[in-house]
């Protein structure tokens, strides 16, 4: 699976039920970063998620850490409001993490600062805090999987279900 999210100490079940359903319609991985602020067997969690959870890959990691070196490998872009470089001015390579904060605060400092040319932004308008994190995923996301021609989805119109 080339293209994973990544999700820092989530705390809206929302949220990351949202973005569980985004996964299952794109083939991504979705891994949840300790601690969480929901227990996965929340109900809010599954009802946003629907019945998509059987057809996405979910991992849990202690740490952020652990996550970095179980996929040593792959490059990691960290989404941030604070972030110079623009989503779609980078060229996304084979297996990449996309990763994002928790919703009241975001990514911590440290890891950004750290990663600083590896962090990216969603354009907004001034006075504009942020979107919600299930739509920077999404944006994101769809960013990435444009530029690989949404390889394994079905690109076909067909009438279906709004």
């Amino acid at each position: 699976m080339p293209v994973h999210i990544a999700l820092i100490e989530p705390e809206i079940p929302q949220n990351t039920g949202n973005i569980a359903r985004t996964c299952a319609a794109t083939g991504t991985g979705l891994h949840l970063v300790k601690p969480l602020g929901f227990s996965i067997d929340d109900r809010y969690l599954k009802r946003a998620g629907l019945d998509y959870w059987d057809k996405v890959l979910v991992s849990v990691s202690d740490s952020f850490a652990e996550l970095r070196e179980k996929y040593a490998g792959a490059a990691f872009y960290y989404a941030s409001t604070k972030a110079g470089r623009i989503y779609t001015e980078v060229e996304y390579p084979g297996e990449c993490f996309l990763v994002f904060g928790k919703e009241t605060a975001g990514l911590p400092e440290d890891l950004l600062e750290a990663n600083r040319e590896y962090c990216i932004r969603i354009p907004m308008r001034p006075g504009i805090r942020s979107l919600n994190l299930s739509n920077s995923a999404a944006v994101i996301l769809y960013e990435v999987l444009r530029q690989r021609g949404f390889e394994h989805m079905e690109l076909k119109g067909r009438m279906g279900r709004v």
